[in-house]
């Protein structure tokens, strides 16, 4: 018997008297129990919100991300001893690849983009400068700081890793301190994911806290510093949603809930296809993995009216080949639900559905289970449903039977599709296999406003793709209507709802000290030893370098175009450049201008500057024409550190001629050692 601690306040609290019980999924045995029904929520919320915020908004984003990697790093080393226990949910190995293996990749996901995506400081940067007035001494820029609260995180029995961990890397990266309630079912494996992590020794003091069992008063406890972020069913979100103490504080809630996800066969695939097998596949697998116990499982198949009886044949051979038992056994393809209730109520929503459709493959009543007692465990068999008249019928557009089961329905043609689609009144994800573009943007008109991801594939693009239910972290996962309305992961849009969008308004340098990125018009540091020669750490934000000027002469413009084959009539025909709206006459390449200007500010020797990456936000604002002449500004913008020995410097670039008019503008990326070599 497994007794599940809840971790409050620095401290494993045991369960207690009013502890509930849980039980094996294949034996249907008790094996664990957890709840303490006098834990103090009130102190949990405190401890997260006054030590474990302040510690996490002490950090860098960066700093943040190289905890989530070695994070992720520990718990890939301990992950066997997750799969082992995970059997006891129902889940096959296979399945562990969706739960913990994509929970691990989650983290990997959110350090890689906190530290190439995000900055080296405390506060985010969100969009350009604004200029508010016309001469740039007052300008505004949006900002994002972390909330003061907590992330509140009340997961759902499917996933107890990558549950969490999809909620928690990113709010960890924001710099918000979590408080995970994962569903008491499956508890005993989130459990033991949150004491790997704590026993790393990696997080602060109070980022990390674990309910296992009810809530108590928690949301009670809640203001709008905090985040409520919630997957489950749409019942439940309702009831918390409603939440007079939510709504009176302005308490951000999140929900991810039912969706009766689809796939739609392109009227451009045929039986003989790759992509009609490929349609076959992805149908299967959405049945069978995790038993169909998915958020983004296929609930409904749409065929064209012509190919339905090819989808029935072919789904149903491969439904009935999957065999059914214990997830231990390397052998078995789909193992049981989370619990008896669970698959009872499996069955009343798939009785609600044969009101409609007709039940063409797998029977409740009469399936085999291998290497485990049929009676004791929550074994269900797929079962597939057949609705020849989906425009009239309504459960399968709303019962969603959270299990191994699918609806398949004809279609007429693509308006069809696009308004079955939508009958399902919002989805995570829907899925259209296809090789017709103008069908994929036809469905993407039509039915995105419904849906929270829209997964093509063809022969083109199935080998690399990740499947229809499987959400990725760089992508949002979620949905508007019955999906919940909210939107997780998504790479940094991810991370941002656990911050506050601030906008600020100040003069140059104001901002500068503010996002601590060099803004034009702010202070310039001059004067000094050329900054070509000082190390990542030696420069400053603010650091210039003005250049004398430099004559471009027609030669100059002739021997560019020869030596490197531009011979555009704008460099060479003076009076074809003169009939151009843009020229005086002939002018000098853009490129030309870039190349004078790097030779305007480089310092040849060997020094800090280890490689020159690349130029952003290039812009060409006055030609140039012969005899002209340039001088380039050379300005330190923004530090990012990026390995042990090296860091990348964004400089700013301004091209001015021989009136101070600006010719070009851009930003020059170098890679700067920070050791002097």
């Amino acid at each position: 018997m497994m007794m599940i601690p809840s971790f409050a306040a620095g401290q494993w609290v045991a369960p207690d008297s009013g502890a509930r019980s849980i039980a094996c999924a294949i034996t249907g045995e008790v094996i664990a129990q957890a709840g303490n029904s006098s834990m103090d929520m009130g102190e949990m919320h405190a401890y997260a919100r006054d030590v474990g915020g302040p510690a996490l908004r002490a950090l860098t984003f960066h700093d943040r991300a190289r905890m989530l990697k070695a994070l992720a790093l520990h718990l890939t080393e301990h992950k066997q001893a997750l799969y082992d226990l995970s059997f006891q949910t129902g889940a096959t190995q296979a399945d562990h690849a969706f739960d913990i293996d994509g929970g691990i990749g989650t983290m990997f996901v959110f350090a890689s983009k906190g530290r190439r995506e995000m900055p080296d400081a405390q506060i985010y940067l969100d969009g350009e400068i604004e200029q508010l007035g016309r001469k740039g001494t007052f300008l505004g820029q949006h900002v994002c700081v972390p909330l003061q609260g907590v992330g509140i995180h009340i997961n759902a029995y499917n996933f107890p890793v990558w549950g969490m961990l999809e909620k928690f890397a990113p709010t960890f990266l924001a710099g918000v301190p979590s408080i995970v309630k994962p569903a008491t079912a499956t508890c005993y494996v989130t459990h033991l994911c949150v004491q790997l992590m704590l026993d790393s020794g990696i997080l602060p003091e109070g980022s990390l806290q674990l309910v296992s069992g009810g809530v108590g008063d928690l949301l009670l406890h809640t203001d709008a510093q905090d985040v409520v972020s919630f997957t489950g069913s749409a019942q439940t979100a309702l009831g918390l949603r409603a939440t007079p103490h939510l709504l009176e504080n302005a308490v951000r809630f999140v929900a991810e809930q039912d969706s009766l996800n689809a796939s739609v066969l392109g009227a451009d695939v045929t039986p003989d296809t790759p992509e009609f097998d490929l349609f076959i596949r992805e149908a299967h697998r959405e049945m069978t993995t995790k038993a169909g116990q998915k958020c983004t499982a296929i609930r409904r198949i749409m065929a064209p009216a012509a190919h339905v009886d090819a989808v029935i044949e072919a789904l149903s051979a491969k439904l009935s080949q999957t065999v059914i038992g214990d997830p231990r056994d390397a052998t078995t393809g789909m193992g049981a639900l989370v619990s008896r209730s669970q698959r009872d109520d499996v069955l009343e929503k798939a009785a609600l559905i044969a009101t409609q459709a007709e039940r063409v493959c797998g029977n409740p009543d009469d399936f085999a289970v291998q290497g485990a007692d049929h009676d004791k465990g929550a074994f269900l068999p797929p079962m597939l449903f057949h609705c020849d008249d989906p425009d009239a019928a309504t459960h399968v557009h709303d019962t969603e039977a959270f299990g191994p089961v699918s609806t398949v329905m004809p279609y007429r043609d693509a308006d069809h599709a696009i308004a079955l689609l939508n009958r399902g009144k919002g989805s995570l994800v829907a899925s259209v296999i296809t090789r017709d573009g103008d069908l994929a943007r036809q469905m993407v008109m039509g039915s995105a406003a419904w849906h929270g991801r829209l997964y093509f594939n063809n022969a083109d693009s199935m080998k690399e793709s990740t499947g229809h239910g499987a959400p990725m972290p760089h992508m949002i996962h979620g949905g508007p209507g019955r999906a919940g309305g909210g939107e997780e992961q998504g790479g940094v849009r991810g991370v941002l709802h656990y911050m506050q969008r601030t906008a600020v308004q100040g003069s140059p340098d104001i901002l500068t000290a503010i996002g601590q990125q060099w803004v034009p018009g702010a202070i310039e540091i001059t004067g000094g030893a050329h900054p070509f020669t000082r190390t990542f750490h030696q420069l400053q934000l603010g650091e210039t370098l003005h250049t004398p000027a430099r004559k471009v002469t027609l030669q100059d413009i002739e021997t560019f175009a020869h030596f490197t084959g531009d011979t555009f009539y704008g460099h060479m025909d003076e009076e074809a450049a003169r009939a151009n709206p843009f020229f005086p006459g002939r002018v000098a390449h853009g490129y030309l201008l870039l190349s004078f200007a790097a030779g305007l500010f480089v310092q040849p020797d060997p020094g800090p500057v280890l490689a020159n990456t690349g130029l952003a936000n290039l812009n060409f604002m006055k030609p140039v024409s012969p005899d002209e002449e340039i001088k380039v500004r050379l300005t330190v913008k923004k530090k990012t550190p990026r390995t042990d020995t090296y860091g990348q410097v964004r400089w700013h670039v301004t091209v001015t001629n021989q009136d101070d008019e600006l010719v070009a503008e851009y930003e020059l990326l170098t890679m700067n050692a920070y050791e002097a070599t």
